[in-house]
């Protein structure tokens, strides 16, 4: 996977994980995280509860031991590598976020068309 890659994919796991926690956790706390990965450094302000803080560590190790050079979805991987209780919890924490997510963006294209 190229560093590019890499970054919009640490970036959605960001994304959706503040999303959720922000909804559905309370004491979110900010927490810098430094990721290495080939050689580059990518620092992360991220705005989590200590479960979701937790998930979205194993994600990202997860992530940066990804053995494919074109990362797959993890739901169609061939050789998944994350364990199944761990797959459920954050596949509901993406479900999640993409539908609220899709559904802000229809909610402000029928505000545009109003106003």
């Amino acid at each position: 996977m190229t560093n590019d890659k890499f970054e919009i994919e640490i970036n959605t796991l960001k994304k959706f994980y503040e999303l959720y926690c922000r909804d559905k956790h309370t004491n979110q706390e900010s927490k810098l995280e430094l990721l290495n990965y080939k050689n580059q450094k990518y620092f992360l302000l991220l705005s989590l509860c200590t479960e979701c803080y937790k998930a979205i560590s194993y994600s990202f190790n997860k992530l940066k031991d990804c053995p494919h050079d074109i990362k797959p979805r993890c739901r169609a991987c061939p050789t998944p590598c994350y364990e199944k209780e761990k797959w459920k919890e954050i596949a509901k924490v993406m479900k999640y976020s993409a539908i609220k997510l899709s559904l802000g963006k229809i909610k402000s294209r029928v505000m545009n068309l109003f106003n």
